[in-house]
This record gives structure tokens, sequence and C-alpha cells, in this order.
């Protein structure tokens, strides 16, 4: 069978894959989420989801940094990766072997559309239909509640790394599910993109006197893919005093498969804080 990607190739496929290597965290996750346990042969270090498969899956390196040769020895029948989560010339060169399916997700609708592929390509089709409704009507209960919470549009910092400060631009998955909560990124237009989109620059790089200049009422601190901790309120406090800074947990604003079920409650309780 031909299946097309998210990026608009087309590769074929023989069967149904029964040796698929996952090179993103969050669809990794999915695979498990699809009962697709034996199907996975190999996964990154950082797919940490499901923790058992670290230990009986083979780690075929980072998402940036994969190993060529150990793929190659894993034979793969299908390999799953994503745009912006892999290096292209990598990807480049492992379709020159192997049949590899690309995501590219900006959107929740993005992500919706990606585990519904994801479940035709591997057989799975009606347990990707489960999971999209789970999270469309998730998300559409989330919409309702956090109505009644009054929540003002507040101008919010989603900080991804630190020295240099990196931030969630305009046009990213982070920036849609901030959003989807009410809040409107500062950097999202702070400079013109350098491949001259128009988009804006999707992760910014920005100094502590932008920072104060942008003024934000809300800074988020990810939990990846820097880890910021407690530590580290200290160190923004002092670039934007008035502003409420909060730990948030990465995987819900940037994992984009079956994690999104628990997005919705985790957002839900995050607005109340503020």
């Amino acid at each position: 069978m031909k299946i097309a990607d998210q990026l608009g190739n087309t590769l074929s496929l023989s069967g149904l894959p029964n040796r698929i290597i996952s090179i993103v965290p969050s669809q990794t996750e999915l695979l498990f989420e699809l009962g697709l346990d034996e199907e996975v042969v190999g996964i990154t270090k950082y797919c940490i989801h499901p923790k058992n498969w670290n230990e009986t899956k083979t780690i075929i390196g980072g998402t940036k940094k994969l190993n060529i040769e150990k793929i190659k020895e894993l034979n793969p029948n299908l390999i799953i990766g994503n745009k912006e989560e892999n290096e292209k010339s990598q990807i480049e060169e492992l379709i020159n072997y192997y049949p590899v399916w690309m995501s590219d997700i900006k959107t929740l609708e993005d992500a919706l559309g990606m585990i519904d592929s994801i479940g035709k390509i591997t057989g799975k089709e009606k347990k990707a239909l489960g999971i999209q409704n789970d999270i469309r009507e998730q998300f559409s209960h989330f919409k309702l509640s956090s109505a009644t919470i009054k929540v003002e549009k507040k101008r919010v910092a989603y900080f991804i790394w630190r020295k240099p400060y990196i931030c969630a631009g305009a046009n990213t998955f982070i920036n849609h599910m901030l959003s989807i909560c009410g809040l409107e990124t500062v950097f999202s237009s702070l400079l013109p993109s350098p491949l001259g989109e128009g988009l804006g620059v999707r992760y910014p790089e920005v100094t502590s006197e932008e920072i104060q200049q942008a003024n934000p009422s809300l800074i988020f601190l990810s939990s990846e893919p820097y880890p910021f901790q407690k530590k580290h309120i200290e160190e923004f406090q002092k670039v934007c005093p008035k502003a409420q800074i909060i730990l948030v947990n990465g995987e819900m604003f940037s994992w984009y498969g079956s994690r999104l079920l628990y997005a919705p409650a985790y957002f839900q309780q995050l607005l109340l804080k503020l």
C-alpha cells in the first residue's frame, strides 16, 4: 500500500509493519497506546514512556543524533519521525533504505491527523479513532469549563532553554496549546524568520533586556528540554519582578501523541493558579 505522510511524501509498504522504529518520544508513547508492543523494535534514549521500553527495546541514539548503523542492524520496515525533532540529513539518509513516515505538527488538528494516519499504517485504526475521540471530547470539555474560570488573556513567555534563553514562538505546537488556554505568547512575532517564511522565529533566542521589554505577566519554565527547577524562579523574578513565574510540565504542552489525553485536565489545574 502507498501512504502519504504529513510532509507530502509517499512511501510504499508491502503490508502491516512488524519491525517499527520510532524516533520521536511522543509518537513512541502513541505506538504503545495503540497496542504495538512486539512490533516496535527500536526507540530513542528520550522515549521515556512507557518506562519499561527503555529496557526491552533497542536504543538507537537520540532524536537528533541517530545511530544509523544500529538502525540498519534492526532492519525496520517502518520508521516514524518528525520534521522538527529529527535532523533532515539523517532522515534523507534513512529514506534511501527504509519506509520513513514523517509528521509535521503545529496544531491540535495536525496531532489528531498524525494519530489517525499512524493508526491506519499499523492496522490499529479502531484504537486510533478511540484515542482521537477521547482527546477531542476532553479538549471540548476543557474549553467549556475553562470559560467559567475568570482568567484574563495574559501574555506569557514560555521558556524551553537556559544559557541562552530560548522560548517558544510563532507557529509552534506549544504556542497553539497556549492559545487554547487563552494565553498569548509575547515572543510570537519578535523577530523575522531567517528563512523568509514571514512567520517569525519559531524558537527565538532572547536576552534579559528583551524579556524585560516584552514585559510578560506570566513566565512558564518548562520541564523539558531544559529541566527548569525551583532554583531558577528567582533568576527570572529578578528580570521580571512583577511576573508570575510557574514551573510547567513540558510534556503537556509539547507532546502531541496520546499524552494529549492528559493535557486538558492539566491545563485546567494550571489556569486555576493564574
